[in-house]
């Protein structure tokens, strides 16, 4: 496939890059800090965007499929409104091109934020799943809600069109996990989103199987890895900061509580990596 990637210059879309060339895909970078040969579009206009979706002069004549992960990526990096205006429109433009463009197959950057982060309101229970209704408690996080729901009816307006969301954890590289052991000492400090991360590429394998998902209609996913960022046991975190939360099941000894059951069982996800053999 012909594959556009938005963002393709930030952690997580390097990583997404090179895994769908690894597999044999030719992949159109889009992003507004791109150099070439990769294409330079601001997404908030949405001239550019449909331009990048269709054709390029001699670039190309047709895309096959989007993943879209440009966005400011995390609340408190400019001004709330900001955040909001980028991110929304960015995302209705390459939504509403794609469909313009008669793309059907579309992945996006959803975000783990939706689940509830900071928790500074205890979660419901553990592990945390996509049954949980939405709870975003940033304007970052009420863009990506917005997202999602704006998903679920562009997928009403063409029953063909499938679109994934990926519910990232926090984005991660082997050179970032020196740090992991640190967070031993305050098991508070990294309770914000419950203890998860995403190694970069295992969020870009979760980004090549949701491509090669073929069933139309939207759907969402929690990316994470399959442990936490701690060496303490889940279950003894789980006890020490929430006490009164309710553990739904036996846990594993360092099992992640950003539930990854659905993208197993449906994506056929599984983690590769993890910053234990790092460090």
């Amino acid at each position: 496939m012909r594959i556009a990637v938005t963002g393709g210059t930030g952690k997580l879309g390097r990583a997404v890059v090179a895994e769908l060339r690894d597999a044999g895909d030719e992949v159109v970078n889009i992003d507004a800090a791109a150099q070439r040969p990769d294409l330079r579009i601001d997404l908030t206009d949405y001239g550019q965007t449909i331009e990048a979706l269709t054709a390029i002069d001699d670039r190309y004549d047709r895309i096959d499929a989007v993943v879209h992960l440009a966005a400011i990526p995390a609340p408190g990096i400019t001004g709330n409104a900001a955040t909001f205006q980028n991110n929304i429109i960015a995302t209705y433009n390459v939504f509403a091109a794609a469909r313009a463009a008669g793309i059907t197959n579309v992945v996006w950057a959803s975000s783990e934020t939706l689940l509830g982060i900071p928790f500074d309101t205890p979660p419901p229970y553990l592990p945390l799943d996509e049954d949980y209704p939405a709870r975003p408690e940033s304007r970052y996080a009420l863009a990506k809600h917005l997202e999602e729901t704006m998903a679920a009816q562009f997928c009403r307006w063409n029953p063909a069109l499938k679109m994934i969301g990926l519910r990232f954890s926090n984005v991660m590289d082997p050179a970032d996990y020196a740090e992991f052991p640190s967070f031993d000492a305050d098991p508070a400090r990294r309770k914000w989103n419950l203890w998860g991360y995403i190694d970069a590429r295992d969020g870009a394998q979760a980004v090549r199987r949701a491509l090669a998902y073929e069933v139309p209609g939207v759907e969402i996913f929690i990316i994470a890895n399959a442990d936490t960022v701690m060496s303490r046991s889940s279950a003894s975190l789980a006890a020490a900061v929430w006490p009164d939360v309710e553990v739904r099941r036996d846990l594993g000894e360092h099992e992640t509580l950003l539930s990854i059951d659905k993208a197993r069982r449906l994506l056929g996800y599984e983690p590769r990596h993890t910053w234990r053999n790092h460090i």
